[in-house]
């Protein structure tokens, strides 16, 4: 291995952002979903197909081994490496829909999720649908073959492939669906396509390993390469395209797909089904078999208990059978009527199954969302509830149908043996397909022991005495590597050995993974779970928060910096030395860059704000300036009259010298500070004339009146120069006015402040401090609650909400306000143009997106919000600060956007930073609200 030829050789054609050699970011970006830590040597960033085939080719003349990653997702140790890990940059997202939206053309970059999100205009979806689709990408879901709850067998990548495009080991494209390209392929890959055709009558010859593969691939089954394609084609370039779904990344690098979709049918029920025995569950499964069901998911009596507690749980939960189980039920249907006519037949066949309680079908689609988030809920609830310094493993394994009692009774036995009382299983059952949890530590030799003697009975089990799959659906990996042999037998392993030789001789992409000959690979490279923070101490680093995180591209995700956080801790419990390199580099990546918005909490499988670590981390580092902190908060009035001064300044340089040019200018002296000094961005706004109302009498039987609280923000900053902008303020007492609503505001109308930015620092009793004073503002001004109470700003809403509703104080956003309260005293003459609309973080994280929604579908319905930006970045003052960050965040609105008249936004900072990067003029919600209504002659009622 010539290693530094290689990385030298890298270095000359590639840009040097492409290339990750740092000691964190080489920790960081090596985590995944699985229980193995693998730190590589060198990651490599891939934009495009050029990328690939620049880095294959040093691979292959440098003789150094490579592993690619998408999401990062898998579970079985497919996609970590100690040698170079190549990653997907953000490229490699596009999506092609065939006309009437049959077949869909994706890149390895596209979340599955997303994929279905542009199909269900169609009335399709991918085949594929496994738990993790929401972050989950492309690539990996092929390289898998993942299927999931509903897709079964039959609609896997294997059986919906339709044309794959690949970049083999020597660097050679081919794309099946470019007839150019397989004929050129054919000639230049001869003996490649011969060895295929002479495997293929192999196994036609050999009886009993033919009946093997086809008996096999009734059930799930992802163990080892995809053999069934040996029979099912007879082409050899159908046989190699199908080979390379579900090969793990070993046999080539997938660049495009073109699948098949299917039927996303709209009438939808379900229900969940008790049962006092597993094998009458069992039974039932297996007559549902035959039935029109779309999926139907089994808990056990241990995975029931897990989740009883959650919002939603069937009554009969809390005292249900120990050796009982529950199947959720789902059907679909084209229309009403087909739907009403397969659940007949469903419901007949459960009429002589032996149930013993039942919620009975349901089409509300709450009540269907909430059963089948309880059926999702059980793998992050033996998640949460481990005990600190376990991780989480999950297993997937295939029962023949007909033994699927006794393999889940036989898996409940080993359990017992082994110790794992908190283990559960769930699964699919229609395909005998069961995951099973339970917790593990590997601390000692003793726990490995442990961990080894079962795997060794549970392969002895599903493989040899069941016939079944060691792995169903999530990949074979490191994980299930030394069973391969087990579960196929010496002819079936021997021909894997002969494929994986042929497609790649000198075994460089992703070695040991599939195959490998050690038997213990997968006792090794264990990942530690150390105690660090009870605030993170839960997260089993799926990277289902990643999605949502603004600082993803920019360095780190919320689990990168939670396994960076991990590592630091390890090394300090353990006197290692910590490089001064690392240590600049985690206060940068891990504590600077983090917007600390809390998204990620939203898409934890267990609820984890990486933002709450983040903050903590601050206050210590900041401690020393508490005392300035301590003194802004007492002069906070003196402080925002500085703000507006300032920004008066601001705005007569950027008059003298032009917005552009003042950025510019500071950007340069920012370069030259390395960083130290802020960004002037061209949208900074000018000053706000702050609020002056005099103090009313509170009359507590007045009708028709609001509290007003213009937040500090919109009482600081004004327009942009150049835009037409007027103060937020104004523009809601215009609209109040419209409405005929009576504002009463808060005194002092200026001082008070939520906190938001001494708690983004870290300073959060200081940052409760102030909030608490104007919770005791706004009691007092509402009556003691009984005026609504509007706050003009997202963020600040966010803060206050849950302190005010427990104090009694009815406290709204602008949309939720305007939704609630506005819309039916308006005459609203809705905006003809496009328009973009940012949902702030804080709207979301407040779950008023549908309230913003209706006025958006009022004010302006041809409103559009970017796809993939779920945080603009800016976070209060790090759109000055970090400047990098809202850049990378951002980094997709402008061609989102190209189409659009303006924007809309809730949250004054995260417009500057919107605008910036768009080049179109954000307002306020309520700007827009402003010109786009008028005042009845009357006040309406109120519905």
């Amino acid at each position: 291995m010539e290693f530094k030829a290689f990385y030298q050789s890298l270095r000359q054609q590639l840009p040097a952002v492409k290339i990750i050699d740092d000691e964190l970011r080489r920790f960081a970006y090596s985590t995944d979903a699985s229980f193995y830590r693998m730190v590589p040597r060198l990651i490599v960033l891939v934009e495009n197909e050029a990328d690939v085939i620049i880095v294959m080719r040093a691979a292959n003349k440098h003789q150094v081994s490579l592993t690619f990653r998408a999401a990062g997702t898998s579970l079985s140790g497919q996609a970590v490496t100690d040698q170079v890990l190549v990653m997907l940059a953000d490229g490699w997202q596009a999506i092609r829909i065939d006309p009437l939206g049959e077949r869909v053309h994706l890149q390895p970059g596209v979340i599955g999720a997303k994929a279905n999100v542009a199909l269900q205009v169609y009335g399709r979806k991918i085949g594929p649908d496994p738990a993790s689709i929401n972050a989950c990408k492309i690539g990996g879901i092929v390289a898998n073959n993942a299927s999931g709850m509903c897709c079964g067998t039959q609609h896997n990548s294997y059986h919906t492939l339709a044309a794959i495009r690949l970049i083999l080991a020597d660097g050679t494209i081919l794309d099946t669906a470019d007839d150019k390209s397989v004929e050129q392929f054919r000639k230049t890959h001869a003996l490649l396509c011969k060895q295929l055709l002479a495997m293929r009558n192999e196994v036609l010859a050999n009886d009993v390993l033919c009946e093997k593969v086809r008996r096999k691939y009734r059930l799930k089954n992802t163990t080892g390469y995809g053999l069934n394609a040996l029979l099912d084609y007879d082409d050899p370039v159908d046989i190699f395209s199908h080979l390379v779904v579900g090969s793990e990344g070993t046999l080539a690098f997938i660049s495009e797909v073109s699948l098949d979709t299917v039927p996303d049918l709209a009438c939808r029920a379900s229900a969940m089904v008790a049962f006092e025995t597993l094998t009458d569950c069992a039974q039932a499964v297996t007559n549902l078999k035959l039935q029109p069901v779309d999926a139907v998911e089994l808990l056990d009596a241990r995975a029931v208990a897990s989740i009883r507690n959650i919002t939603g749980a069937p009554t009969f939960t809390q005292h249900f059978p120990e050796l009982g189980g529950l199947l959720l039920i789902d059907v679909r249907g084209q229309d009403p009527s087909e739907l009403a006519r397969y659940l007949l037949q469903v419901e007949a066949v459960l009429a002589r199954s032996s149930v013993w309680q039942s919620t009975g079908f349901t089409t509300d689609k709450k009540r269907i969302d909430d059963y089948w988030t309880l059926r999702k809920g059980t793998f992050p609830a033996v998640g949460a509830a481990r005990q600190v310094g376990t991780t989480v493993i999950i297993e997937d394994v295939a029962f023949p149908i007909e033994q699927l009692a006794n393999g889940i009774a036989r898996l409940q036995m080993l359990f017992e043996q082994y110790g794992y009382q908190e283990a559960i299983i769930f699964g699919h059952a229609l395909e005998g397909n069961l995951h099973f949890v339970f917790t593990q530590t590997f601390e000692s030799s003793d726990s490995i022991e442990q961990y080894r003697s079962f795997m060794a009975d549970v392969s002895q089990l599903v493989a040899v005495e069941y016939g079944g799959s060691l792995k169903a659906e999530h990949g074979t990996g490191r994980n299930m590597a030394p069973f391969v042999a087990m579960e196929w037998g010496d002819d079936a392993y021997g021909l894997m050995r002969r494929i994986k030789d042929l497609f790649d001789p000198e075994h460089l992409l992703n070695p040991g993974v599939i195959l490998n000959d050690d038997p213990e690979v997968h006792l090794k490279n264990l990942k530690q779970m150390v105690a660090a923070d009870d605030s993170i101490d839960r997260c089993i680093e799926c990277g289902f928060c990643e999605e949502v995180c603004p600082s993803r591209s920019f360095n780190l995700s919320p689990r990168q910096r939670i396994a960076v956080y991990r590592e630091t801790q390890r090394r300090q419990h353990s006197k290692e030395n910590i490089s001064g390199q690392w240590g600049r580099d985690f206060q940068r990546m891990v504590v600077d860059s983090c917007a600390a918005t809390g998204l990620c909490a939203q898409r934890c499988p267990v609820n984890i704000n990486t933002g709450d670590l983040v903050l903590k981390i601050r206050g210590h580092r900041n401690y020393p300036y508490r005392r300035l902190a301590t003194y802004a908060v007492r002069h906070f009035a003196a402080l925002a009259s500085w703000t507006r001064a300032f920004l008066m300044i601001g705005a007569a340089m950027q008059w003298l010298f032009g917005p552009l040019r003042l950025e510019q200018g500071s950007a340069a002296l920012r370069r030259i500070s390395k960083g130290k000094t802020p960004l002037w961005l061209s949208t900074t706004p000018t000053r706000a004339q702050p609020v002056y109302a005099r103090r009313d009498r509170i009359d507590p039987t007045a009708q028709d009146t609001v509290v007003y609280w213009p937040s500090c923000v919109s009482q600081s900053m004004g327009k942009s120069l150049g835009d037409d902008r007027i103060d937020i303020p104004v523009a809601v007492r215009r609209v109040l006015d419209k409405a005929h609503l009576n504002l009463v505001f808060p005194q002092p109308t200026r001082g008070l402040c939520c906190g938001q930015p001494l708690r983004s620092k870290g300073h959060g009793q200081l940052a409760d401090q102030m909030l608490n004073e104007v919770l005791d503002t706004l009691w007092e001004v509402s009556s003691g609650g009984r005026y609504p109470v509007l706050s003009d700003t997202s963020p600040c809403a966010l803060q206050l909400k849950l302190a005010a509703q427990q104090r009694g104080i009815h406290l709204y956003d602008s949309s939720e306000f305007i939704d609630r309260f506005l819309l039916s005293r308006l005459s609203v003459q809705p905006e003809t143009k496009p328009v973009a609309v940012h949902v702030t973080c804080s709207t979301q994280k407040q779950g008023i997106e549908q309230s913003m929604k209706r006025v958006l579908d009022k004010v302006a319905p041809q409103w559009m919000a970017p796809d993939g930006i779920y945080c603009c970045g800016f976070a209060g003052d790090k759109g000055f600060l970090l400047p990098e960050l809202n850049a990378s965040a951002l980094k997709s609105l402008p061609l989102q956007v190209a189409d659009c008249a303006y924007g809309i936004s809730t949250s004054r900072t995260c417009e500057i930073g919107l605008s910036r990067h768009s080049g179109l003029t954000y307002y306020s919600l309520f700007e827009v609200l402003d010109r786009q209504s008028q005042s009845y002659a009357e006040p309406l009622p109120e519905d």
